[in-house]
């Protein structure tokens, strides 16, 4: 979709998209002799302009009909996310309405230019769709909306959307992409291709590590959980040196392909889902790519463990005992909790080969966390309180929102094992508490860490104001704002 910012509203066919503060009507006063009509449609609809509340109508304009589009706004409340709100509101009601261009006229709401270009971002993760699979789509279900018009706002609104905004569109796309497919197209082999492809020319180091390599460092818990499926495992390696010379941040994902359970399988009924068991790895992916295209000054490694848990021939069986690659080892109580073992490993890796003074791990990892706080935040733990508060103020920012969760030595307790150094689980209660516990225990004395739980945020069954149903891109945006805000300042 092609994105454009101007000073005034173009001549020629479109739909026109105003915001309604409330029942402040300032905005109509563009429409001329259509005004009072309209202002009286919007008595009679009973609109009264809250957030994302929409009112569609038809006006007579020099002799032909144009779509008006009326979006409730919320006077009081940051522009920013009034900003995302009208756009991504306007993009949803017109993607598919037959309309081939809208213009989204925000000079009533006196935003600068940061503003404004959120409108944009808004209009371009709204209209993002992956129907590449669909092959009998009816033309009503097809988008047709080609181009948007942002009209008002402050100058230095394009600038700021294509150096700032468009980079995080980008990340996020291939986040949403990488989680989308199906778990036959993307598996480990194929989720480095498909990033290696989407960063060529970025700037981005990759490397990659294959079973052997992971073997003779002595993998045994990320490897323990691949060893049931025919498709090997991979450690993917992406590095970003934008700043100074100095230790980097690391952000590793959890990259779990497909996740039947293992040995301790799953129930059938919504185990499609588990395609998307790869979100954090996706997000740590399509984080390095927003940051390599807007050329963050900050030196990041971004690891992605990536793996298939599946209930083959040579699976893993619960009682099993695994070497890690820091030389702990963990009684595999549930093949189901597998997320772990692929993190501590990868968190190990990082410390041994990268030093870096900050580490921020992302997976779906319980279903736990959704019991705690369903699908409205991902659940944050933390060894250190600035890193905390840092990422609760990103996560504010960003919009991919974060709740606070507790850590303790009583938990910590519930993961001993009588016959190795731990579980890989423990009692049901405090499922996400303790899962974050297990990966606690992989990280070195002095190293600042936190762990992103973000079982209910990577796939979406209803729509919000940046995604439709599905893929979300959760995490993107918010290590972006991290980045921006501590790293980068």
């Amino acid at each position: 979709m092609q994105i454009r910012f101007a000073d005034s509203r173009p001549t020629g066919d479109y739909a026109l998209v105003l915001p309604i503060a409330g029942k402040d009507r300032k905005s109509l006063g563009s429409l001329g002799s259509a005004q009072q009509a309209v202002a009286a449609a919007l008595d009679r609809q009973r609109f009264e302009g809250e957030a994302s509340n929409v009112s569609e109508q038809f006006v007579e304009e020099n002799g032909s009909v144009r779509r008006l589009v009326l979006v409730g706004v919320v006077s009081g409340t940051s522009p920013d996310e009034v900003a995302e709100k009208l756009g991504g509101t306007a993009v949803a009601r017109l993607l598919t309405s037959g309309e081939k261009k809208a213009v989204i006229d925000v000079s009533a709401l006196g935003f600068d230019a940061d503003a404004t270009a959120r409108v944009a971002l808004a209009v371009a993760l709204r209209s993002w769709r992956y129907d590449r699979y669909r092959t009998k789509l009816k033309d009503t279900q097809k988008a047709t909306l080609e181009e948007v018009v942002i009209v008002g706002g402050g100058a230095g609104a394009q600038q700021r959307y294509e150096s700032r905004w468009a980079p995080v569109v980008e990340g996020v796309s291939l986040t949403r992409e990488l989680v989308t497919e199906p778990a036959n197209i993307i598996y480990p082999e194929s989720f480095v291709q498909r990033v290696r492809a989407s960063l060529e020319g970025s700037g981005v180091e990759i490397d990659v590590l294959d079973r052997a390599q992971m073997e003779k460092l002595g993998m045994g818990a990320l490897l323990g959980v691949a060893q049931g499926s025919v498709r090997e495992a991979r450690l993917l390696v992406l590095k970003w040196n934008g700043g100074a010379k100095g230790e980097p941040t690391a952000f590793v994902g959890k990259g779990v392909t497909f996740d039947t359970g293992g040995i301790s399988i799953k129930p059938a009924a919504g185990m499609e889902a588990m395609k998307w068991d790869m979100g954090g790895a996706g997000a740590v992916a399509g984080a390095l790519k927003a940051l390599a295209s807007r050329k963050a000054k900050a030196n990041i490694v971004g690891i992605c463990g990536l793996v298939e848990n599946m209930p083959g021939g040579n699976a893993q069986r619960p009682g099993d005992v695994v070497t890690t690659l820091s030389g702990q080892t963990v009684e595999v109580i549930n093949t189901d909790a597998e997320g772990r073992l692929v993190l501590s490993d990868a968190v190990a890796y990082v410390q041994r080969t990268y030093k870096p003074s900050t580490i921020i791990d992302l997976a779906t990892l319980t279903g736990a966390i959704i019991v705690s706080l369903g699908h409205e935040w991902a659940g944050l733990f933390s060894n250190n309180e600035e890193l905390a508060a840092e990422l609760l103020k990103a996560a504010a920012e960003s919009g991919d929102k974060l709740w606070r969760m507790p850590l303790g030595e009583p938990f910590d307790r519930l993961l001993d094992s009588p016959i190795a150094d731990m579980k890989n689980v423990g009692p049901r209660e405090g499922g996400s508490i303790t899962a974050a516990q297990f990966i606690q225990r992989f990280i070195e004395s002095g190293v600042k860490w936190a762990h992103i739980d973000m079982a209910g945020k990577a796939w979406a069954d209803k729509p919000s104001a940046t995604y439709e149903k599905g893929a979300t891109g959760f995490g993107v945006r918010l290590l972006d704002q991290f980045v921006a805000d501590v790293l980068e300042k």
